[in-house]
């Protein structure tokens, strides 16, 4: 079980190095959303920020969000350290994302685009 702060340290990997690649950036300079992550095991709600093609992260939830993203903390976190893909928590049931396909296509391709397959 992961804690709290071993996701938040997960989703600020992911947002670091979001921010760092400049293709993401301009790929999603128009796709402003919120998304918000949620553990199953453990009291802890992350939001996810992409505004104008910067991703930032926020304690708790934010906004209204246009993505829910709900999993176990151990789940949350090997996906957000890119030590696991979504694809095989998201088939067996393991991992929920709550939105539009749109946006969760968009989401998969980010973290793709990020940690590869």
């Amino acid at each position: 079980m992961a804690t709290h702060e071993e996701i938040a340290g997960s989703l600020q990997a992911f947002a670091d190095s979001y921010n760092k690649n400049e293709r993401l950036k301009i790929m999603n300079r128009d796709w402003d959303r919120v998304v918000q992550i949620k553990a199953t095991d453990v009291e802890s709600v992350h939001t996810l920020i992409l505004k104008d093609g910067v991703l930032s992260l926020v304690e708790g939830a934010a906004g209204s969000p246009d993505l829910t993203v709900i999993s176990d903390s151990e789940t949350l976190a090997d996906i957000f350290y890119g030590d696991i893909t979504p694809t095989e928590p998201y088939n067996n049931g393991t991992l929920r994302i709550m939105g539009s396909e749109d946006d969760i296509i968009r989401l998969d391709f980010i973290s793709l685009m990020i940690w590869g397959e």
